[in-house]
């Protein structure tokens, strides 16, 4: 038990490492990748033992280890919390990152700063794990915000594209309207627990404002809807950023944040509906938005959005655990779909429209079988990873006492996930090739195929061995009906037949050439003209109905050249009784004559 705490701060530390190096000569030597690499390799050794003694004697601990400073009565340590969900966390965060290292090797093999990337990498990932094991406010508001500024360089990678630049401000602008929330959340709490310890927060008694804090700073980070637009603007980063920062690691933080916190949220109804209707919202509308997208890389980051408000919902009918069963199911086949998409991307010469692809299973035979298992894992298909969670979270919220409105939306947008997928499997593979003949293709890269196959075998049996393995921390439902028991799955294939059938007809029957009713999907719900294009028109408009009207009319002329003029042929009007209005003068003749006359004969004298 004495190298429980050892062994997860030599994980950390070991992570630590090629950051040092690359202060000496080896950071410009072209081994650097691959150190990065074998330290996340032994990082993950060493995690994977606590993780273990965890599962077997169900053994927590707390690490306090450096105290910083005192203000008043506020103590500042670097304190680690080594409970259910870090050491859950971590070995899967490894792993996945592990994969997506290799990944990266193979990918940005070409590009000039692969070094400064691997970097770039290496540094999020250890504000991530910052993050996860923190004991303290403070502590966890540096990985927070470490995660935050890491996704902003690495989304602008190749900063020359006004697209990378727009989508990395993007990320960050959104991001910061949730950290007013986390921000408003600890000044809560220093004035009235006056500590940031969370052990000694879970304890205090929380009104709602601290909640909303919370609700609001996992609605920048996990792009729930209102704050969502980043998510899928974050796709011009290259394709292993989008694997790690928007599949399995920064963006379930957000999620992350509120499951850390549930002893607080689970005795606030409010914050709970709440929750639950901003997941609920936000895993249809991203689901419908995926629907039309033609972006592979796109149509993926839509899926990681509603599953991330399913992560929402499940947080709001109280079910923390399961949540973050979610997240860790989540991420092995999330990631390899990102992979999957970079295999194809790079082999079609940097194309990712849907439209120019077909054809691809005869010629990327293990992508595309890949692709598939990873797209039926997030449908939900029974016995393969994301079965285990997402089928757990469907019958939780059938027997839930939730309102059936979000209950509703949240089924319709599991058949719509299924249809997403069908669209990228039918779309990408199926069919005659749309690409051009001369284009090589050859996927036959050790650092592609190990990659990808780990997150392969992790993507079928991840779900099984984690959800068989970790200590159940709430009451399981043991009964329910049978047709409930199988809700999830009939939704899920009756969103197959209709993708199936809406595919056959694109290739059999000609539809009439424009249609309105997909605009809504097409242009992702009006949101980003609403927000983007309406605010900053009206204050460019009106700021220059100000600088015109009032600089130039008003000073310009009305006050100093012209003002003598005006004042006296206003002065000059108002004093003359004659303006010359021939027929004005004429009409009032007659309307007084005429009324003149009505008198004298309906009034005889």
């Amino acid at each position: 038990m004495n190298l429980f705490s050892s062994l997860i701060l030599m994980s950390l530390i070991i992570l630590l490492f090629p950051i040092f190096l690359s202060f000496t000569n080896f950071y410009n030597s072209h081994t650097f990748p691959n150190y990065v690499k074998t330290s996340i390799m032994c990082a993950l050794t060493f995690c994977t033992l606590p993780s273990l003694m965890f599962i077997n004697y169900n053994y927590e601990l707390v690490i306090s280890n450096w105290h910083w400073m005192t203000i008043q009565t506020m103590n500042f340590t670097m304190s680690f919390k080594l409970d259910y969900f870090s050491l859950m966390f971590m070995p899967v965060a490894l792993f996945v990152t592990w994969s997506i290292m290799e990944f990266s090797m193979w990918y940005m093999h070409s590009d000039p700063y692969i070094n400064r990337f691997f970097k770039y990498l290496l540094m999020f990932l250890i504000t991530m794990m910052i993050l996860v094991t923190s004991n303290n406010l403070f502590q966890l508001f540096i990985g927070w915000e470490g995660v935050g500024i890491m996704s902003f360089l690495l989304i602008g990678w190749w900063y020359g594209r006004t697209d990378a630049n727009t989508a990395a401000l993007q990320a960050i602008l959104y991001n910061r309207i949730g950290d007013i929330g986390f921000v408003l959340t600890m000044a809560w709490f220093m004035f009235n627990s006056n500590s940031w310890e969370l052990q000694q927060l879970f304890m205090t008694e929380t009104s709602l404002l601290p909640l909303m804090g919370l609700l609001l700073a996992a609605t920048g980070k996990s792009a729930q809807f209102g704050l969502h637009p980043w998510l899928p603007s974050a796709m011009e980063g290259p394709t292993p950023v989008s694997a790690l920062l928007h599949s399995s690691t920064m963006v379930v933080a957000g999620i992350f944040l509120l499951v850390r916190f549930y002893p607080l949220l689970e005795n606030n109804e409010t914050a709970k509906t709440l929750a639950l209707c901003l997941g609920a919202i936000t895993t249809l509308f991203t689901a419908i938005c995926a629907l039309t997208q033609n972006d592979i890389k796109k149509i993926v980051a839509f899926s990681t959005s509603s599953q991330l408000g399913l992560m929402m919902v499940t947080i709001g009918i109280n079910q923390p655990h399961l949540a973050f069963l979610h997240i860790c199911t989540h991420a092995f086949f999330k990631a390899m779909l990102f992979m999957c998409s970079g295999s194809i991307i790079h082999n079609l010469n940097d194309e990712q429209d849907i439209r120019k692809m077909g054809g691809l299973f005869k010629a990327l035979p293990f992508t595309s079988s890949s692709l598939m298992v990873g797209s039926l894992a997030l449908t939900g298909t029974p016995f393969l990873t994301g079965f285990y969670s997402k089928d757990l979270i469907i019958e939780a919220a059938n027997t839930s006492n939730t309102n059936a409105w979000a209950l509703m939306i949240t089924l319709l947008a599991t058949s719509l996930t299924a249809v997403y997928s069908t669209r990228i499997i039918f779309f990408a593979l199926m069919g005659q090739p749309r690409f051009s003949s001369l284009t090589s293709i050859n996927e036959n890269n050790p650092q592609l195929m190990n990659s990808i196959k780990r997150l392969l075998f992790g993507s079928i049996f991840a779900g099984f061995l984690l959800s068989y393995n970790i200590p159940p921390m709430n009451t399981p439902l043991l009964t329910m009906p049978f047709y409930l028991k199988t809700t999830a799955l009939f939704v899920t294939i009756a969103g197959f037949i209709i993708a199936m059938e809406l595919n056959q007809l694109t290739l059999n029957l000609k539809l009439n050439y424009y249609s309105h009713s997909t605009k809504f999907s097409t242009l992702l719900g009006y949101f980003p003209i609403t927000m983007h294009r309406l605010p900053p028109k009206m204050n460019l408009l009106i700021s220059q109905k100000l600088a015109t009207t009032l600089l130039d009319q008003i000073w310009m002329e009305k006050t100093v050249p012209k003002l003598v003029a005006i004042t006296q042929s206003s002065a000059s009007t108002l004093t003359s009784n004659h303006k010359g209005l021939i027929k004005l003068y004429f009409l009032s003749f007659l309307v007084s004559t005429t009324l003149a006359l009505a008198m004298v004969i309906y009034f005889p004298v």
